[in-house]
């Protein structure tokens, strides 16, 4: 193997550049060449590749986003579009591919290795934390910092003004990141997917806290693929009890900024293994952490199984929502 091609694909996450800085070192330790595919498979499609070296990838660590830009690709999808790719990898002279994102990316890529015999590793980017094989992905730290930055914030606002808030985070389908910044910060609600709740419920622990004395909370609410979902919550809520609320949506704000040095930490460790991986004759895998080791997952993996939340977490964010039923913490003791 003489030369590899790098891109980033689906949402941006922090910490991606610094995935794509440790990428391009390794693979100059092992003596390759590396190219940067600029907006993901759009990108590979239409011949948009540059040569990366150290000092394309210079002062880039710190940096939010990703360097090589991002792009859905509805053109990939077709036959048609990945013969195009294919043709532009032929071109380069592309032996081995690292794919930074999350399951879409991935799956897309095993499309393309099934057309043609590229070599395939995938490295999890997603601030949503919810690819199989890894325990975290590359942004999710950040992304949680950054909520958790605005709820101490929105906080400060809610006891000042004696007012409940709903501040509804990104996550996609899951509760990854809700889980934790609602635990870190205090929330007195979490509304997750992975925990169902009705209205009713959530109604019956406010009104006991509002009536116990609280006289401001927060409540945590994951976008759960309805973006916007938090209004609807907080009119039922408003028409049941008749509490004042205001409602904050985070949006792309959990995307940006400067990586936390988890991140940054994570992303060098995995884009350093993805090459390595390439190297080994290894591919068709995903490179994460679990339990703080290096694993390699099979591509497949990524998008058949479902990553599920720390039970631990779990228990813990249902806990300080007030639920009540815990056989499994008293247990035995």
């Amino acid at each position: 193997m003489k030369r590899i091609g790098v891109l980033t694909s689906g949402g941006d996450a922090p910490g991606m550049n610094a995935c794509i800085r440790a990428v391009v070192r390794a693979a100059d330790s092992c003596g390759l060449e590396t190219m940067g595919i600029n907006r993901g498979y759009h990108g590979l499609i239409n011949g948009d590749v540059t040569r990366l070296d150290r000092r394309a990838c210079a002062n880039i660590i710190h940096q939010g986003g990703t360097v090589l830009g991002t792009a859905r690709s509805p053109e990939f999808r077709t036959r048609e579009g990945r013969a195009r790719a294919i043709e532009v990898i032929k071109q380069w002279g592309i032996e081995g591919l690292v794919l930074i994102g999350g399951d879409g990316t991935f799956r897309g890529g095993s499309v393309l290795a099934s057309e043609y015999p590229v070599k395939i590793v995938g490295v999890p980017g997603t601030i949503d934390n919810d690819v199989y094989g890894s325990d975290f992905s590359i942004g999710f730290d950040t992304a949680v910092n950054s909520a958790l930055q605005a709820i101490d914030k929105i906080r400060d606002t809610a006891l000042s003004l004696e007012r409940l808030f709903f501040v509804e985070v990104m996550g996609h389908h899951t509760g990854f990141i809700a889980l934790e910044c609602g635990i870190a910060g205090g929330a007195e609600e979490l509304l997750i997917p992975e925990v169902p709740t009705s209205i009713e419920e959530l109604c019956e622990r406010l009104r006991q806290g509002f009536d116990s004395g609280k006289r401001s909370a927060i409540v945590v609410v994951a976008e759960a693929e309805q973006p916007g979902i938090s209004f609807r919550i907080a009119d039922e809520v408003r028409d049941r009890l008749g509490l004042d609320s205001r409602v904050v949506i985070l949006g792309h704000i959990q995307r940006g900024g400067s990586p936390t040095a988890r991140d940054r930490v994570l992303a060098s460790k995995l884009g350093m293994t993805a090459v390595e991986t390439l190297v080994s004759g290894r591919d068709a895998c995903m490179v994460g952490e679990i339990r703080g080791e290096i694993a390699c997952s099979p591509l497949q993996d990524t998008w058949e199984k479902k990553k599920q939340l720390h039970p631990d977490l779990k228990k813990l964010g249902e806990l300080f929502s007030g639920r009540k039923a815990f056989p499994a913490m008293t247990e035995g003791r």
